[in-house]
């Protein structure tokens, strides 16, 4: 039995359009896909990403190929680093015919870690966003975002009371621009935890709970110390450009967050 034969279907996405309006940005959002993220060490991780997959759109065309942007998730690849997301960004540049476009993806990351006494091992979660983006002047830009929950203890507390100091978990946001090499989530999460009061662990013993109680009380951070301190350390990395650091403190003796906030630049100096 031959097969049957279908007539070419029409293109409607590529017909002209007259209204002379360009699109900066179209495509699909809130994709969620399985992805392979190579680690720092070399090592592979398995997780779910939610991708958002952009392209600027000319004036006399009508509409993008949304499908495209999934067959490219489809392809075959290795573990994704950021040499792979330019790849990838390129490479959706050039199916989609764009010279404008933007590539984005959150998802959460584990980080293995040893508890400070014990060394017992725990995974510790954080979120993490990989974003790349090619601009109408023709610069690509790309950057890592990392939230890293850590330990604030007040100084003020400390100060004014016979007896203890009221702590809070902390949520710091590190965006950073990568102007040059490579530069990793682990980097990032360690800059955070080393300017906190006291990082996290998945899993402390006795021994590790008095140490990181105590560590915390011998270095009191307020909401500006915190972001203040960690932007000196990034302003001084010749592989960052503009980098964004935040910090929202969950307040434990108020109903309310404390929060700061500082834009800067790297040695890079994008």
């Amino acid at each position: 039995m031959n097969a049957p034969e279908y007539l070419p279907l029409p293109d409607t996405q590529s017909l002209p359009d007259g209204r002379e309006l360009p699109i900066e940005r179209v495509g699909v959002k809130g994709l969620r896909y399985p992805v392979a993220i190579r680690q720092a060490d070399g090592e592979v991780q398995h997780t779910v990403a939610e991708f958002g997959m952009y392209v600027g759109l000319a004036h006399d065309v009508k509409g993008t190929h949304m499908s495209r942007f999934v067959e490219i998730l489809e392809e075959r690849r290795q573990p994704l680093d950021l040499a792979g997301l330019r790849a990838m960004h390129e490479r959706m540049l050039s199916r989609l015919g764009a010279v404008t476009g933007r590539l984005e993806l959150h998802f959460p990351y584990f980080v293995r870690k040893a508890a400070p006494v014990s060394a017992v091992e725990s995974l510790l979660d954080y979120d993490a966003r990989w974003t790349i983006e090619t601009t109408a002047d023709g610069r690509t830009r790309l950057a890592i975002e990392l939230v890293a929950a850590v330990t604030s203890l007040c100084p003020c507390s400390k100060k004014i009371a016979d007896y203890g100091a009221h702590n809070q978990r902390s949520h710091i946001t590190v965006r950073v621009e990568v102007a040059t090499g490579e530069l990793s989530l682990e980097e990032l999460a360690r800059i955070a935890e080393e300017e906190a009061s006291s990082e996290l662990y998945g899993l402390l013993k006795r021994s590790d709970e008095k140490f990181v109680t105590e560590r915390a009380y011998d270095n009191p951070k307020f909401v500006e110390d915190l972001v203040r301190d960690i932007a000196l350390r990034l302003r001084r990395d010749p592989r960052i450009g503009v980098f964004r650091v935040a910090s929202e403190n969950f307040e434990s003796i108020h109903n309310h967050s404390a929060y700061a906030e500082i834009v800067g630049a790297g040695a890079a100096r994008i």
